[in-house]
């Protein structure tokens, strides 16, 4: 039982069969069929012109700010976002790109009067503020649409790009209960990962204009992202984003009733009202080892990320029995 993340979900055996009869060609030449065909359909999918299969989303967000900032350009995004403070530093290492994280909000939102101060002056002592980078879920926290409604508005007032990093995007679509199209509709560029809750083995999509993903395409090749026969990987990628969005809905069931019971052992401090996605984050008292207590999990064929706090995640290979007898091993580790 694995609740460190949902990036560890394993392939469904349609996924698998789909992979092993998936017809293929190299895609550098733009030659995958299989390729071709989930980029076009993603594309239409999200409501955009065109889309990139990438390895990651961490290299689906470096290609995106990479095409939308030049060298010495700057993008604004949130202290927690995952492309800001989880994937290296690539923007600045690789793309020149000045970040310019601004202090979230308890609910995951970016404050526009921050953001409006944070834009630099046209003035050669600055770098040129081009970007808004957006993050749905963050931390398991969903961006209502009215928010992002607001953010499209304010880029467009002062004339900039906005980002969705949307490696969880169907499980916010999923919380808001609206079509994916909803969230997609309010941004230039998006990613959307394949190999988290949506459980295919690898890969992310990157969408944009055509003029954009044309760029991208150029960049991933600079970047090594350049694969050749994989329409296996798009393959599953297809049914991930076909098959597998219905499965997020008990994910999210699941990950409230693991806030429930984790809130009623002793020491650990989880709200379960503020559990609105597959992620549930535990405050620990100072006495407890978790570390300790991991090792403990580990044995018992458990395994869980210690911290303070301690993030569980939920997935389609994690049932109400594998939570229920998560909690009763905790509970027999804290006695």
């Amino acid at each position: 039982m694995d609740f460190r993340s949902d990036t560890v979900t394993q392939p469904t055996q349609a996924m698998r069969q789909a992979m092993a009869n998936a017809p293929v060609g190299d895609d550098v030449y733009g030659d995958d069929p299989t390729v071709n065909e989930l980029e076009a359909w993603a594309a239409e999918r999200h409501g955009f012109e065109a889309a990139l299969f990438t390895s990651s989303g961490t290299q689906a967000n470096l290609l995106g700010l990479m095409a939308h900032c030049e060298r010495g350009d700057e993008y604004l995004c949130g202290q927690q976002a995952h492309n800001y403070k989880y994937e290296a530093g690539g923007a600045a290492v690789l793309g020149s790109i000045q970040p310019q994280p601004l202090e979230n909000n308890p609910d995951g939102t970016l404050d526009f009067d921050k953001l409006r101060a944070a834009i630099k002056p046209d003035d050669s002592h600055f770098a040129r503020t081009k970007l808004l980078s957006l993050e749905n879920t963050i931390n398991g926290k969903v961006l209502p649409l009215s928010y992002m409604a607001e953010a499209r508005e304010f880029c467009d007032h002062h004339k900039l790009g906005l980002h969705l990093d949307g490696a969880r995007a169907y499980n916010a679509a999923v919380a808001l209960n609206v079509d994916i199209k909803e969230i997609a509709q309010y941004f230039d560029s998006m990613t959307v990962c394949l190999s988290k809750g949506l459980a295919a083995p690898i890969g992310s999509l990157l969408m944009g204009s055509k003029e954009f993903i044309a760029k991208a395409r150029r960049l991933r090749k600079m970047v090594g992202g350049g694969m050749r026969q994989a329409g296996i990987l798009a393959a599953a990628g297809k049914l991930a984003l076909t098959d597998q969005v219905n499965q997020l809905e008990i994910d999210h069931k699941n990950a409230k009733t693991l806030a429930v019971k984790l809130s009623q052992l002793p020491g650990f401090h989880v709200n379960p009202d503020f559990v609105q996605t597959n992620l549930v984050f535990a405050k620990l008292d100072s006495n407890i080892d978790i570390h300790t207590i991991a090792e403990k999990l580990r044995s018992d064929g458990i395994l869980i990320s210690p911290g303070n706090p301690v993030r569980f995640a939920t997935h389609k290979d994690i049932s109400e029995n594998d939570i229920n007898h998560l909690v009763e091993k905790l509970k027999n580790h804290l006695s």
